[in-house]
């Protein structure tokens, strides 16, 4: 984890940011966000932050950030799990600010990352969750990562859901499954979530199964997904419930049902899966996959 952050501050990262915001803005306003980073740099100061965040989307065209396969490289290499592909520029210029504030001191640099949250509005506030990465004393923002989870606001959950190595790396386990009921509850898209089933629990699974057999019952649509945190930890206790599933009219619910099956030790799932051998062949062939089943 130590290594992530370093990276995160390291001259390395600072010149890649650099380097893509000048493929994206004139060469008077990267100057501008420049003389601003180095203001910031040497202050540490609040307001001179706070007015530079304002006036990022006055100074600097709204795009949208695309990245070719080497930057992509690049960032994942300094950063494992952070994807910017899709995030506004402004995202990015807010980020490179972010990054130049000067950490020497903890407690002033937690003072001020705090006074920006307490601060911002909506875009501000995703954007400093969507950094959440690059944050030094990265233990120090777990609190406010979970209070970013219990926000209404969608484009907050997004920021911290999608693409964000963050909660994966620091959030105990009942924070966690907090997100990914969220993400379930909020209609998210799971496949974005960073480390989903490296972090997969029986207490989430518990919790997910019994969610779908409430909405089956009331004959209410499921999240496929959802049966993707089940597979593990299938057992005597809710295989009727996958063998209904692998029944079913739908045929992405059957699917489904075969991968959580695949993903599972228990003997009477993989006997299951036996009975349907071309779906099973697809999914070692890699044809079927959770990815390509929300297609």
């Amino acid at each position: 984890m130590k290594n992530d952050v370093l990276s995160a501050t390291s001259p390395t990262f600072v010149l890649l940011i650099a380097s893509l915001i000048k493929e994206y803005c004139n060469t008077e306003n990267f100057l501008w966000l420049q003389q601003k980073a180095e203001l910031i740099n040497t202050t540490n100061d609040l307001l001179q932050t706070q007015l530079c965040f304002a006036a990022i989307p006055r100074k600097i065209e709204k795009k949208t950030l695309h990245l070719n396969a080497d930057q992509q490289n690049k960032i994942s290499y300094l950063l494992p799990g952070l994807f910017m592909e899709g995030w506004s520029f402004h995202r990015l210029c807010r980020l490179y600010i972010l990054i130049q504030i000067n950490a020497a001191e903890k407690g002033q640099y937690c003072k001020l990352i705090e006074g920006l949250f307490a601060n911002a509005e909506m875009n501000e506030r995703a954007d400093l969750y969507a950094a959440l990465p690059v944050f030094s004393f990265p233990e120090y923002w777990i609190k406010c990562c979970v209070e970013g989870i219990r926000s209404n606001m969608g484009i907050v959950l997004e920021a911290i859901m999608y693409n964000n190595p963050y909660p994966v790396k620091y959030l105990q386990e009942a924070a966690w499954n907090q997100m990914v009921l969220k993400a379930f509850f909020t209609e998210k898209d799971i496949n974005r979530i960073v480390g989903l089933d490296e972090r997969a629990n029986s207490s989430l699974a518990k919790t997910l199964i019994d969610y779908a057999a409430e909405r089956r019952a009331a004959k209410r649509s499921v999240n496929v997904q959802l049966w993707r945190l089940a597979g593990k930890f299938i057992d005597e206790t809710n295989y009727e419930i996958i063998k209904n599933l692998f029944a079913d009219a739908d045929e992405k619910t059957r699917f489904a049902a075969a991968l959580a099956c695949y993903a599972s030790d228990y003997k009477p799932a993989r006997q299951l899966l036996n009975t349907a051998p071309e779906i099973e062949q697809k999914i070692k062939e890699n044809k079927l996959s959770w990815v390509n089943i929300s297609a």
